[in-house]
């Protein structure tokens, strides 16, 4: 399991142990780690029986979108949404991994269906109730799904007879949300002492889509640290650090979101560009990687190779503009439908695009893309006819060639997957497997800089210093500003008593992370190595800064000042490096 599987069997694991409340306030979406612990408590751990589950689900959200898709539309376009579906590849991708989409897709689903089920008659309170029961369930596993609660709210509004009905249904709804989410803010405050509905990550996650450096798809905080044992910790650690005091999870969001808005106001042409490269990547054809892509899984599995090659946005997003052409006279009927499309769309082009956070868009759009389908069929046998046909169809000729314009490099994702594949078999020691996996991604992307530095870094554990000091420069020179490939390329030249440019290398790994004790100790070692000891003992000086608890710091600190004269000084820190030695809790 990689990345956030990993993250959630970790967390399920600790829930069926018996850790059901936890003790900090929500920082990922808790409703499937909480699923997967009830699931391993019931049934066991096994990764196979939790894919067997997933599946079940699966195939319930094609039985409740073709249920959906009858009442909505028509019996026949229910059918093969509810088909298209269950042969979507990244369904069929989904299914499989251990991720909360799946849940995510059962639970919208499942509204849909419920909400179909409102169009005609009155419908009784529970079904109002048991829509926003539906939606709350949704916010906890995605959180921007709280859009959808004003989605419904606007629909309510314009398709009112009375405004008693619009109050009666809205605070049945509103209840139905509170039912679920209320609970869950409870809990963070209990526990962490702050009312958050679902989680705290909203403004890290904003920023890292709109910041100076954002590209539309994750970048993550720091380098290379995109797992999500660390995204917790490197948000808080990088805001506490500019703002000089510790903060409460509220206080990390709020620190993020205003240095997001100020990045804005900097470059405000700049950011525009990037809302349009954002819905640009939502409704492409291509699936952006978390970290394991469905083109690399395609390699291995018969289903998505057979399927993944039609069934995608390319595809999906002209159909459905075709069906919302020819279902427009619906559109009284259909105006949940639009107001979910639109809200949903714009709350992911708000944040970053991932596959996984587009996901929710695709039964809308297949229930749309259903519908354009069955209509052409009868075009092409002459029983029907599409309004307006030259701009739908001008419409629709630039969707297909925006939708499948080529982004992003699917061999690049392919990469991807196999160099964090390769990372978490070095993580278990298994550095010969781990280099396998990350020569495979460098011969599908030749300059995918992680993956020299990561291969850099397997081959340096194996002794082979001068490979590794061969592909850290090739990381060099494909991604020449990053801090955590400048360190570990330092490490290797220091291994190699190459001080001067090990130094030159620590340099700037300092300029990039100038909070970073660690950085400034490994440059001091490499001055020192150099004979530049007045050099080295300034940095030292400034890692005993950043941290006064490093023991290394102190004590290379005291050999430096040793080596310069200062006796006193080098006996100051010698004691204090034992006295942290002595007072440290001894290693598990």
């Amino acid at each position: 399991l990689l990345g956030d599987s990993e993250g959630y069997d970790r967390w399920a694991r600790e829930l069926a142990a018996g850790d059901w409340l936890g003790s900090e306030v929500f920082y990922q979406a808790p409703l499937y780690p909480y699923l997967l612990g009830v699931v391993h408590a019931a049934l066991g751990s096994d990764v196979t029986v939790v894919r067997v589950c997933q599946a079940a689900l699966g195939s319930a959200s094609a039985v409740l979108l073709a249920a959906a898709g009858g009442r909505f539309l028509s019996p026949r376009v229910g059918i093969v949404a509810g088909a298209a579906l269950a042969l979507y590849a990244p369904a069929i991708f989904v299914d499989a991994t251990l991720q909360k989409s799946v849940v995510d897709v059962f639970l919208l689903t499942g509204l849909l269906w419920m909400l179909s089920r409102t169009l005609d008659g009155a419908p009784p309170a529970r079904r109002w109730v048991g829509v926003g029961a539906i939606l709350g369930a949704l916010c906890l596993t995605r959180e921007n799904a709280l859009i959808l609660v004003a989605a419904l709210g606007a629909w309510l509004w314009l398709g009112r007879r009375e405004r008693r009905d619009w109050l009666r249904q809205a605070a049945l709804m509103a209840a139905g949300v509170a039912i679920v989410l209320v609970p869950v803010a409870l809990r963070n405050g209990a526990v962490g002492g702050e009312w958050h509905l679902t989680t705290s990550q909203f403004g890290p996650n904003f920023y890292i889509g709109n910041s100076a450096d954002a590209d539309g798809a994750y970048r993550p905080l720091r380098y290379g640290r995109g797992d999500a044992a660390f995204e917790r910790d490197d948000a808080t650690a990088l805001a506490e650090a500019a703002v000089g005091r510790d903060l409460t999870p509220a206080g990390v969001s709020r620190y993020w979101v205003g240095q997001a808005f100020d990045d804005i106001a900097a470059a405000p042409g700049r950011w525009l560009q990037l809302l349009v490269r954002k819905t640009a990547l939502t409704f492409n054809a291509v699936e952006v990687i978390d970290t394991e892509s469905q083109y690399a899984h395609a390699e291995h599995s018969l289903p998505l190779a057979a399927t993944g090659w039609f069934t995608h946005f390319g595809l999906l997003v002209p159909l459905a503009v075709v069906g919302i052409a020819v279902t427009w006279p619906q559109r009284r009927r259909l105006l949940p439908l639009y107001l979910m499309l639109g809200l949903y769309a714009a709350s992911v082009i708000a944040f970053y695009v991932f596959a996984r956070y587009r996901y929710p868009l695709a039964p809308l759009l297949v229930l749309f893309a259903a519908a354009g389908g069955e209509h052409l069929v009868r075009v092409a046998r002459r029983t029907a006819t599409v309004a307006h046909a030259p701009l739908v169809a001008g419409i629709v000729l630039a969707c297909i060639v925006g939708a499948n314009w080529p982004l992003l490099s699917k061999d690049h994702m392919r990469a991807a997957s196999y160099n964090n594949l390769a990372t978490a078999y070095r993580e278990r020691g298994d550095l010969e497997r781990a280099i396998g996996l990350y020569e495979t991604a460098l011969t599908l992307d030749a300059d995918y800089a992680q993956a020299h530095s990561n291969i850099g870094s397997a081959l340096a554990a194996r002794g082979e210093t001068d490979r590794a000091i061969e592909h850290y420069r090739q990381a060099i020179a494909a991604d020449p500003a990053t801090g955590d490939l400048r360190y570990n390329f330092g490490n290797a030249l220091l291994a190699a008593n190459l001080y001067a440019e090990a130094a030159e290398q620590f340099r700037f790994a300092v300029d990039a992370w100038p909070e970073d004790a660690e950085a400034y100790n490994n440059l001091g070692i490499a001055l020192a190595s150099g004979a530049r000891m007045a050099e080295a003992a300034e940095a030292f000086r400034e890692a005993v800064r950043l941290d006064p608890a490093g023991v290394r710091a102190h004590r290379n600190l005291g050999i430096a000042l040793e080596e310069l004269g200062d006796a006193d000084g080098a006996r100051r820190h010698y004691a204090e490096a034992e006295r942290l030695e002595t007072a440290a809790p001894p290693a598990p």
